[in-house]
């Protein structure tokens, strides 16, 4: 019986120290650690603008619905962008709902572009991401609505290539993943925002 109670006792006090070092020191220490080595990481990467407002976070997409701007990748995270259900929609490759929804929202990509019935779509235009709040779009997609923003805010379309350019983000640590837009930064910079 004295054992058990040593075990019990013993049991008790490793939990407190392991809860006390895993659920308080570690994580203050971490935390202390990123604010120090990556500020701007830590707090959010948050896009201010330059009269101080922010904007939004670099690594969370937001819904453009607008014409004047560019569209984000779609989003199946709850009501779109929602970072508490941050989500795809586990639709697999034989899935008719997939497969029909594709469809509807290449059409859709057509029209709103003016591309012609057969022009190929990237599929970062018509498909959500696993995560549901990409942030980003490839270059090909943006460079397929340049003609519409370059359009509708009378811009030349060498001007708004050029904004496409200025926020293309290359390939991570340079073979890593596709070249990229950001579009919350380049709608904000349509807007004069940045």
């Amino acid at each position: 019986m004295k054992n058990i109670l040593s075990d019990i006792k013993n049991t008790i006090i490793l939990t407190i120290i392991g809860a006390v070092v895993l659920c308080g020191i570690y994580p203050l220490v971490v935390t202390a650690i990123g604010k120090v080595a990556f500020p701007y990481q830590a707090n959010g990467s948050l896009i201010v603008g330059k009269d101080g407002t922010v904007y939004g976070s670099e690594l969370i997409g937001q819904a453009f619905s607008d014409n004047q701007y560019f569209n984000s990748r779609p989003s199946a995270a709850g009501t779109g962008y929602d970072a508490t259900s941050s989500g795809g929609t586990n639709l697999g490759p034989t899935s008719k709902t997939l497969r029909d929804n594709v469809t509807a929202a290449v059409a859709a990509y057509r029209t709103q572009n003016g591309l012609p019935a057969n022009a190929l779509v990237p599929a970062d235009a018509v498909t959500s991401s696993a995560s549901g709040l990409d942030p980003d779009i490839s270059v090909k997609n943006a460079r397929l609505q340049a003609p519409r923003i370059a359009k509708i805010r009378k811009m030349s379309l060498d001007d708004v290539n050029s904004l496409i350019d200025k926020y293309t983000k290359g390939r991570d640590l340079g073979f890593l993943g596709e070249p990229r837009v950001n579009v919350l930064k380049l709608n904000l910079a349509l807007d004069g925002k940045i």
